[in-house]
This record gives C-alpha cells, structure tokens and sequence, in this order.
C-alpha cells in the first residue's frame, strides 16, 4: 500500500512519537518506525524508555570531547572524523537519528548548554557542524542539527520568545544552519523550544518553509525539541513534520478535527507524513544493540579517535620562559638561558594538584551526558608518562587543592602549597575549571568566575615561587584574576573520555598545541555585549545587541579582551607574508619559523566599505562590525617549512541581508581583506574593489550607538530602528497561560499552584547543593509550560486538561481540579476510539 492510500487519521499518527525515543510507523504502507537518540558527542541509546534527560542507564559509547572543545581545532575533517565514528556507533545501536550537532551561536558566556555550541560566529559553527554531519550520515544514520533557531538561554527556554531584527537573526543566527544545510544535506533539523518574534519555532512558517524549505531547499524531517510543539495544526501547516515525545492520540484527533473542518489541507498532512516516511526509509540500520561497546575492537579505535580530536581542540593560552630549576637535565645543558616552560623538559620533576587531576571532569550534564566506555585522568596519565623515556619527567606528589563544590577549606590549600614548595619539585600542574553544576542544560550560569576556592588556591601556589601551569577544565570562558602570575596554561574544555591522555600528551610535547579559541573571552562578564540583559527573566528576550554579538562587538567598541576570537599559541612560531587578492580568493604565504613542526589557523577577515575610510574622511555602506570572518584553513607545517595557502570567497564572503528588499545584496565599493591569526592579530591586509549589486549609502544616523557598536548605551529609538519597529517587553502576567512556564506559579494567587512551584525551586537547589549535580528533571519541569504536558505524556493529558491546570495555577482550584478528573474519563474514552478507528477494529 502507498502512503497516499493511508487514511487521514493514519497519516496523522505518523506525525508524533509513539514513545519517547521512537516514531510511529504503518504497517499496511511498509514504513517502519526508527529511533532517535542524544547526542551531539556521543550516542547515548537509553535502556527501556527512560527519560529525555539522561538520568537513566544508557549504554556505553565513546564519549568524544563537546562542541564547544571540537570547534577548537578548526578543523572541519577533523570533525568529519568524529562524526564517522559517530555515526558507527549510532548504526551499531539501532539508532536512525543523532540528535546533533548543536549549532547554536554563543551570544552570552553564561548560557548554560554554551558547552554544546561550537561558536560565537556561524562561519565556524557552520563549517565545523558541516563536517560532523558528513561523517554521521556516511553511516547511512541521519544527523539532526539543533536547536532551530535563535536559542540562546537555559532559563525559560520552553516559554521564552526570542525578539530579533531580521537582519541580524539571518546573517547571525540563521547563517550556520545555512552553511550546515547546504554543505552537508542533513536529512533531519530539530526545532527550538522558543518562540521567534511572537511565533513558536516549530509552527513557524517563516523559518521551516521560507527560509529553511524554499531558500535554502531542505527537504527532510523538522523534528520538534522534546516537549517543544506547541500546536500540532500549526505545525504541519509550517512545515512542522513530526512532534516529540509521545503526545499519544490527542495530536491525531486535533489534526484529524482540522482536515475535516477544512483549517488543514489533506495535501500539508501527506507532505509531512511523507518527510517522516523518507527518514524510516532511508535509515535502516542493521545493529547488534549490544550493551556494552567494550568487548569490540570498535571501543579501543574510536578512544583512539576521541584523544585525536581532543589533541587537535587544546588551546595553548600561555607559555612564559621560565629559568630551568636548578639540577634538572635542562638546567645542566644551558645554566644561564630561559625557555618556554611548556612543553615540560627532560628531568623536570612536576607536583599535581586538583580534584580535577583526580576525577575527572571531561562532559556537561544534560541530555547530551554519555556512559562513556573508558575514563582517564590527568593524574594517572602523567604518572604514566614518567615512566617513558621519552618524557622523562617525575611526578613527586598528587595534591586534591580544592573542595571540588567550592567550599573554603584551607587545608587543601596548605597541603598543595607544601607539595609545591618542596626542594623536589621543579613546577606546578594545577588542573582547576568548572564543577558538574556549573555548565548544564536546563540552567545558565550565575558568574563568569570560577569558585573563590580554586582563585585561592592558585593565588597560594604561585606565592611559592614556582612555575604554576593551569590546566583548565570548562566548556565556557570563564574569568581570570591570576592570569598574570601563571606561568603556561593549556585550555582543554570539555575534552571527553581521552582528554586526559591527550593533555599529558600535549604538556610533554608529544602534541604540540594548535587550537584556537572559537569565541572571545572578555577580561570580566561586564565587558560582554549583553550582560546588562540576560537572561531575560520575562518572557521577552530582547536581542538588543543586534549583530555586535562576540568578536563584532568587542573589535567594533574598542573593548580590551582577554582573549580575542580565534587566539591560540603554539610550541612553533609562525609569520604571514604575501597576500593577493583576486576575484575568487585571496593568497598568502604561512611560514613555521621554528624547529618544531605544529599548525596553526589562517583566517580571513573581511571589512565592508562602511568601515573603509573614503577621500573626504566619511564612511559610506549599511551597518556593520568592523570586521567579520569569512574564511580559515587550518595550516600544518614542518618545521621552517613554507606553504602557499589559498581561501576562496564564497556566498558568504561580500553579502549581507536586506531587509527592505527581503533579499542578500552585495554592496559595491572598496573593502578591506585582513588575514592574521587571530581577530585582533592581522599582519595582512589589502583593499579589494567589489562590484555588488548595489551601491554603498550612508548608514542611518538614527542608528546612533550603534555606528559605534557601544550597544550597552543604545536607546529604545535607536533599537526601534534597527528592528524597524518599536520593542516593548511586557511586565509580568497578572492571568498565567498554557504557555507561562510552571516556574513562573510561584506568584500565583492559588495556595496549590504556588506551592507546587516554591517546593520545587527548594527541592532543585537542595539537590544541587547536596550531590553537586542539578536536578536535570525539576528543572525541565519549572521551565516547561503546562501545554508540553499534553506533548509529554504519551496522551494521558490532553489540551482539555491542560486548560484545567492552568485554571488551578490561576487560583481556581476546585473549579480546575473538576475539569481535570473529568478531563481524564472524556480523554482516556477518546484514546480508546482512536486506536480502534487506527487498528481498523
């Protein structure tokens, strides 16, 4: 039987999960159903149901470093590779569909899931999201990318409407997915949970059908968040195809209703039915299922792969020359000279200190959490490292330093002061970062700061007088007060299951650095472009910033960094000379000026006419930062070894998007070309004559601070001409909605609905405090909204019912409690007749 032969309400029920990791198929038109699983750095296939959070078992799978670590490297192959493996395992585990990568931009550092997007700027995280996706889906597994779009907060992300002028959301926070989209034709895109200018991602037509269908031309599944749906009609009438998890039969009755009464073509219904039919076709997998990867070869080549990947992401901040301690192999060769402390010398005798070194942290908590198949640590591995003849280093003591969930305690700190100051150690390895509370789906960050325990504690070991090297362990910038007194400090992220190996690897120069950081990291968060307003803790979050987001902003105000966008040492020195420009590219010439062979990242910068200097000393052109990335190529070199390197323009390089004529133009006129290392570190530029499509104008005056980029001072008219309308964020709500998240009860007028909203905020921070973990599933359910709970529930609540728990939340107990009992009898008898009426009973 074909698909078009199927009834309406068949087709409906292709449309929602059947369970929570599970589509449903049809049996009478051959359509299997498949399965959908976390994540974007490991598979993580749940034993039995489970939950959508990760709390429960699931089987064990490499645990590759995140996101936010891969896009490091800048090495698109690099990620490619990952993804092959990726996708191995995906298709060993009867999973069809990886839910990742996620590509979201990072617009503040404190957005809790930052760990799982690659980048501040969609070049990086379009490319890098590309390369994965390739190597997913050349497993015959399909890649989903997510969370589309505009997602940028943890805290009411189910009930959060993201405002956004169009120009900005497109070349920003749409470019990405684009690129990802258009490079690497991912079958699958998953929807965000917020609402883009007033209307929910996943019924947004704007999105799934102008953008994403007809311009871009996808023409695969667009799966929704878990929970994040709001109408099923809406739904498929945007382009919506599938809802998860498991609505149960109370989204086929609504869309069944529609296509009778004739609000919902039967032609909408068929197209999304059949975009769900080609992923059940298209992605047979043929697995064992096993529960343990551990017993195959498979488990030892992708650890392999994982160390590769996190050898290729660690970022070298800083490596000062140092004298050698007396005694040492070092110290005998040249009594009188210095060098970089980094890569750490034959002889030298080291003392490790942090909880971290200990027990390792290498992943975020949340969805994307991976049962990974091994764990190593930086103790043992450095350990491990002394005994080679290669190394030739000496471990002369381990240190814990620090109470790992930031209590004071200062006889941590006295203990590691002492291994440190003894006459037998030489230098200092303090392994410090992020505890397991601090980067989580579900919860921003409160401070940039790491815990006053582990500034303490690396304040104390400096004191000694002895090289300090910070190994930091985050998924996000974090600040600094210390930087200054540390003699080397290698940034590992959140490396995964071999980042241990990786980073031993890299402090003995087995691996020499040549990750470059992909977002900038401010000295404090005040520098941050919007740390006057976020979170945004009403339903509004105003993208007042526009695109001065990262790197634009910083470079285009004027405002001091600690480390610009696309920074990264390295144990080699390499200079840029010779730059050409013609119509397809431009050309330079990278030269390792060093005896030790490593990489580095060439990266193109562009600046429009805007910000080039005219004749008569005005500028000319449509607002922008005052550069932008358009291009890099990760360069290897061999040691005083030339390459000639070439990066071509593309659709991305000139343009940008117009919104009084709803199209991308290219301006005409002279721009400037910029290549270097770093956003702030460009050696090379030269001016390069455009002829676009239109001609370059006086920016608006009425912009105002925004010339500047000192977005921190623009005014609300400013803003409002950016938008092209005026933005108002609403006060609180006095009624509360389906939509209004559950955290939000806390000022309802209702005894009931009030208290269930306190008891949970208390028992979320209980838990926090008490194991050092969030409680991942009290906080879905703060920021979820009553509507997910007809999305959720595999159809024991319908939207009936939902409308009667919002009368409790609004102080109507009785009279909401009434509806719902009988809202269960009405529902549970309609359930009944579906089934029958889909079992052709």
């Amino acid at each position: 039987m074909e698909l078009e032969e199927l009834s309406v309400a068949e087709k409906a029920a292709m449309l929602s999960g059947g369970s929570e990791w599970d589509s449903r198929g049809n049996e009478r038109a051959g359509i299997p159903s498949f399965v959908m699983s976390d994540g974007p750095h490991g598979v993580r296939r749940q034993l039995g149901e489970g939950d959508h959070l990760g709390l429960g078992a699931s089987k064990p799978a490499t645990c590759f470093p995140t996101a936010g670590t891969v896009a490091n490297s800048w090495d698109p192959a690099l990620a490619e590779e990952m993804g092959e493996a990726l996708g191995k395992e995906a298709h060993d585990l009867d999973v069809n569909v990886l839910l990742g990568p996620g590509l979201n931009i990072k617009r503040n550092p404190l957005c809790g899931r930052n760990f799982e997007y690659y980048s501040e700027d969609p070049i990086v995280a379009g490319r890098m999201a590309a390369g994965l996706i390739r190597g997913i889906q050349s497993n015959g597994v399909s890649a989903c990318p997510k969370h589309f779009a505009v997602n940028s907060q943890e805290l009411r992300r189910q009930a959060s409407n993201s405002v956004i002028d169009e120009r900005t959301m497109r070349e920003i926070y749409l470019t990405g997915f684009e690129i990802a989209v258009r490079e690497a034709a991912p079958l699958t895109i998953m929807t965000s949970y917020n609402e883009v200018n007033g209307v929910y991602a996943h019924e947004n037509k704007h999105l799934l059908q102008d953008i994403l269908r007809d311009e871009w031309g996808f023409d695969g599944m667009v799966v929704s968040d878990w929970g994040g749906s709001n109408s099923a009609v809406a739904a498929v009438k945007a382009g919506g195809s599938l809802e998860m998890p498991s609505p149960g039969y109370t989204s086929v009755r609504e869309l069944e209703g529609a296509v009778k009464a004739g609000t919902l073509s039967e032609a909408d219904l068929s197209a999304r039915a059949a975009e769900v039919a080609k992923i059940a076709r298209l992605t047979r997998t043929e697995g064992v299922g096993r529960n343990d990867l551990l017993k195959d070869d498979i488990a030892a080549a992708h650890h392999a792969v994982a160390r590769k990947v996190a050898e290729g992401s660690i970022v070298l901040l800083k490596n000062d020359a140092v004298a050698p301690a007396a005694g040492t192999a070092a110290d005998t060769a040249a009594a009188n000279s210095t060098a970089p402390v980094l890569p750490l010398k034959p002889g030298t005798r080291v003392a490790v200190v942090g909880d971290m070194a200990k027990t390792p942290r290498f992943q975020g908590s949340g969805s994307s959490k991976v049962n990974a198949t091994r764990e190593e640590n930086i103790l043992n591995e450095l350990q491990r490292a002394a005994t080679a003849t290669e190394t030739g280093i000496t471990v002369t003591g381990y240190a814990q330093g620090y109470d790992r969930q930031g209590a004071a305690n200062q006889s941590l700190i006295d203990e590691a002061v002492a291994l440190a100051a003894a006459q037998e150690t030489d230098a200092v390895i303090a392994v410090i970062g992020l505890d397991e509370r601090s980067e989580s789906e579900g919860l921003d960050r409160s401070t940039m700061a790491i815990p006053q325990a582990q500034n303490d504690l690396v304040d104390a070991l400096t004191a000694t007088g002895k090289p300090v090297i910070v190994v930091l362990v985050a998924g996000s910038p974090v600040e600094l007060p210390w930087f200054e007194s540390v003699a080397a400090m290698l940034y590992v992220g959140l490396s995964g299951q071999a980042g241990a190996s990786a980073t031993v690897r890299a402090l003995t120069g087995q691996v020499n650095p040549s990750g470059h950081l992909a977002e900038t990291w401010p000295l404090t968060y005040a520098d941050c472009p919007s740390s006057g307003w976020y979170p945004a803790i009403g339903r509004d979050a105003i993208y007042r910033e526009g695109p001065f987001v990262g790197y634009r902003y910083y470079e285009t105000a004027g405002v001091p960094v600690r480390f610009p966008f696309g920074y990264g040492l390295s144990y080699s020195t390499f200079t840029y000379t010779g730059l050409t420009a013609d119509e397809t590219g431009v050309q330079f010439t990278v030269t390792n000026d060093s005896d030790v062979s490593g990489a580095t990242v060439a990266q193109l910068y562009v600046a429009g006419p805007s910000r080039t200097e005219l004749g008569t000393g005005e500028t000319a052109g449509v607002l922008r930062p005052t550069r932008e990335l358009k291009g890099f190529v990760k360069v290897e070199l061999d040691a005083h070894e030339s390459k000639t390197v070439r990066i071509d323009f593309d659709r991305y390089t000139f343009r940008h998007f117009d919104t009084e004529t709803n199209r991308w133009a290219i301006e005409s006129g002279v721009w400037t070309l910029a290549v270097g290392a770093d956003a702030e570190h460009l050696p090379l530029t030269t001016p390069f004559a455009v002829a676009g499509d239109v001609d370059a104008a006086p920016a608006d005056p009425a912009l105002g601070h925004y010339l500047d980029g000192d977005v921190k001072h623009v005014t609300d008219a400013e803003m409002a001409v950016l938008f092209g309308r005026e933005v108002i964020a609403p006060g609180k709500p006095t009624v509360f909605g389906v939509n209004d998240p559950i955290s939000s009860w806390v000022d309802s007028r209702g005894f009931a609905a009030r208290t269930v909203a306190r008891t949970l905020t208390s028992r979320e921070a209980k838990t926090r405090q008490k194991t050092g973990s969030p409680d991942l599933n009290t906080l879905f359910i703060l920021n979820m909204p009553p509507r997910a709970m007809s999305k959720m529930t595999q159809g024991m609540v319908d939207s009936a019912m939902v409308d009667a728990i919002v009368k409790i939340a609004n102080g109507h107990t009785f009279r909401g409690l009434g509806g719902l009992i009988a809202g269960f009898f009405r529902n549970q008898s309609a359930n009944k007749r579906t089934a029958k009426e889909l079992n052709h009973d």
